[in-house]
This record gives structure tokens, sequence and C-alpha cells, in this order.
């Protein structure tokens, strides 16, 4: 299927759940509302001056250049406010339904809720070895016997990460002319930015490097983005789907999620979409419209360790159903007792806070001061949520039913500005929803 097909669609696909959505949620007690925070048990006198004072204090620390949160309690928005500008020049202001690349955010809003439907779908077990799942790590040694359980938590021993810009750049910067081109052709037809086209079969290079890469024969917690990068071919063939159709037909539309997606500068957004790097190596200018992470750039801006771009108001759909324990809206989209397992601790014997590609809190998280906790010391030992590079973070907390959403651009104007991790601002702010909680 060509790739504007694919897109067109996937547009037709929203419209038509949008406007099915709309006449399902009239008077839906399910849905994510809007409330003051006082209607929640929540002190908004507490919550507004103490969040605009860590903002200020961030962008003014140039943490980001600006950033968007949202809050929701008991199936409630009960915060939403935009900070900032997207870039420091102070421009275009922060909006409330600006559109984020997520980086690694991606991967449980892209592969894993479509993992965990196939394995509600009994097309895999989680003790099974991943080769069942990548047939080529059956002739692996080293990777024969990994199982899926391992490889999604974290604990398999896999290289952390690769580099494949390194593969289609020479020593002196420029790119390789049998891997990139400037237009498209019939072998160039993967899009990895404005006038970037890769290989097609280059992701056959991706692939091939990753079954080669090596296995510690040490098993302990170790983050690996190495499978994301399989995932979408993987779900590809268990569904005969398109990854990203699949995911807007299960998932996406249904929520009325409309802004999740990938390349959204081929979707016409009518949303700002917020740059993330000037990149001085592979773009040779602002990014913007594009994934910024270089990996999934390479794979034609789908992939499932980044690629996906979303509003905060459509991650907290996507948030509240996995609060929800697989439902939303009156709609069921996941088993519960999936839900659970997926976000349950896995290996805490060896130390691995993990889930099953959900990321958790330090074991000891409620022992830590605000500085040394992931993320706030108050987040319960059942929340969950994910990271992402950029600048992004989602959590939810079944125990309290907060979600929380923090968009920013952190690596603006490069990936050296470190200081959102320097001040702890993500954590800080979550903490201050929890404070604001009246017993």
């Amino acid at each position: 299927m060509k790739k504007s097909t694919s897109a067109s669609i996937i547009i037709l696909i929203s419209i038509f759940f949008n406007i099915q959505l709309a006449a399902s949620q009239v008077g839906n007690s399910e849905v994510l509302g809007y409330a003051n925070p006082s209607e929640v048990g929540m002190d908004s006198l507490l919550i507004y001056p103490k969040i605009d004072s860590i903002m200020t204090f961030a962008i003014k620390g140039e943490a980001f250049p600006g950033a968007t949160v949202l809050v929701a309690k008991d199936n409630k928005i009960i915060f939403h406010k935009a900070y900032g500008f997207h870039t420091y020049d102070s421009i275009q202001p922060v909006g409330l339904t600006d559109i984020y690349d997520l980086a690694s955010v991606t991967k449980i809003m892209g592969p894993l809720p479509a993992l965990m439907k196939l394995h509600d779908e009994g097309k895999f077990d989680l003790d099974t070895p991943f080769s069942s799942l990548w047939p080529k790590w059956k002739n692996r040694k080293d990777k024969k016997d990994i199982t899926i359980r391992e490889v999604f938590a974290h604990q398999a021993g896999l290289v952390p990460y690769i580099i494949f810009l390194q593969e289609v750049m020479k020593k002196n910067g420029s790119l390789k002319t049998r891997f990139v081109r400037t237009s498209a052709n019939h072998r160039f037809g993967t899009r990895a930015y404005e006038n970037i086209y890769i290989k097609d079969r280059f992701k056959n290079k991706i692939y091939r490097q990753i079954n080669r890469s090596k296995v510690s024969d040490i098993k302990k917690y170790k983050y690996s983005g190495l499978t994301f990068l399989l995932y979408p071919e993987i779900i590809s063939r268990l569904t005969n789907t398109d990854y990203e159709t699949y995911l807007t037909q299960n998932f996406y539309a249904p929520l009325g999620a409309t802004t999740l997606g990938f390349n959204p500068k081929t979707k016409n957004y009518p949303n700002k979409i917020v740059p993330t790097e000037i990149d001085t190596l592979f773009r040779h200018e602002l990014t913007k419209d594009w994934v910024h992470d270089e990996n999934a750039a390479l794979l034609g801006g789908v992939s499932g360790n980044a690629g996906l771009f979303a509003s905060a108001t459509d991650l907290a759909k996507m948030m509240q159903m996995y609060m929800n324990y697989g439902s939303y809206g009156g709609k069921r989209y996941l088993s519960e007792a999936t839900v659970k397992e997926f976000i349950k601790v896995q290996y805490p014997e060896n130390d691995n806070r993990r889930g099953l590609v959900f990321d958790k809190p330090d074991l000891n998280n409620h022992e830590l001061t605000l500085a040394d906790s992931y993320p706030a010391p108050s987040a319960s030992p059942d929340s969950f949520g994910h990271s992402g590079f950029t600048g992004t973070f989602v959590w939810a907390d079944p125990q309290t039913q907060l979600v929380y959403i923090f968009l920013s651009n952190r690596v603006y104007p490069s990936r050296a500005h470190a200081n959102i991790y320097k001040f702890n601002i993500r954590s800080a702010v979550q903490q201050v929803f929890y404070d604001a909680i009246i017993d």
C-alpha cells in the first residue's frame, strides 16, 4: 500500500470514529471531562501558585522553552495549562492543543497496546522465547532462549542502543548516497525528513545488526530499546495489517485520540507542532514536524522506540484507558488481567523496577527525597508510565486516580540541555498534585 493512500485511510478512520464517538459519549461518565480541583478533593489554592512558580523557574533556567501540563483526577481534567514558547525567541507561545514529539513515550503508546491486545488474543505467551515472535533469533545461541517477559521487562541483557546513523554517514559527516538520497525513487521511498530519503532495504540492515548484537551473560535490569525497532514488523505480521493503521483502527480513532500518530507533517493537523533540536549532524536545521530520534527517522518515522506525536489531551485518554485497566468510554480495549500483569513489577528480586514495557517507580521510591526519587516520592507502587528523551513524561496512579501528562521540548536548542533533570522539574510538578489531595 502506498504511504499516501495509507495516510488517507488513517485520516478517514479517525473521522468516522470521531463521529461515532461524539454520538456514543454524550453523558458517558467514563470519558474524561473537566472539573475544578475542589470538585475532586484537591486544593486549587495550593496547585496553581506552586505549579506556576516551578514552571517559571524552569523556563528561566532553560530547562525547556515551553511546556504543557495536564492532570486528571477521578476521570476529570482538573489542570491543563501551557507555559512559555516553542523556542527561546518567544515568538510562538505554547498552546493547549500543541503536538509534541513523544520520543520514548512512543513505547507505551505505540507497540505496547498492540502487543497487549495480541496477548489477549492468545497470539503469544509471555514466558515463551522471543524467537517465537522474531524467528531470526532461533538460530542465535545467545538469543534463542530469551523469553518475551525478559525482553519486555528489560531483563534480557540486550544492548541498550545501536546508533544506526553511523551506518549512513561518512567520516567527514556527509551522507552515503548508497543509503540516502535527496529525492524519492522506486528504491528510496523511506522518508526521514523533508529532503532525506532512505533506501527501503536499509531496515533489513537494522534488523541484521540487532540480530547480531551481543547479549550480556548477566541477567539484570538493563534498559534496551533495540527490540522496539522490531515491533512494527512483528505487529504487522501478526495482524496482517499496516502497523499504524492497526493502532489507529483499534485504539487512537475509537478513543478520539486524533493527534496520536506518526509523521504529523503528512497529516495536515490544524494543531501547532512543537520543534525539537537544532540538528547540526544529520538534518542541519531545526527539526520540526518530523521525528527527532535518528533510528526512528531511518525507519521512515514509524517505529516502536519513537516517532509518535500527540497533544496532552490525547495522551490523557490513553493513560486513563490503562488506569481503567483496559476500558474507556464504555468500550473495552484490553482485558483487565492483561493490563494488571503488564503494569506489575516483574523482577523485584533482581532490583528491577520495570513492568512489562511500562516504567515503574523506584522500588524504594517512598523513602527517597524529591531530588532522588523517580518519579515523585508520593507516586504509589501501583503507578506506571514512561518518560521521553525530548522532555516528555506520562504517568498514571490507580491508587489516587491521577493521570499526569508533562510535555516539553527540553532538547531545544540541543540535547545537551539537561536542566530538566538537574532541577527534577517533572517530578517536582507531579508531587504538587499529590500534596494537593485533601485527606
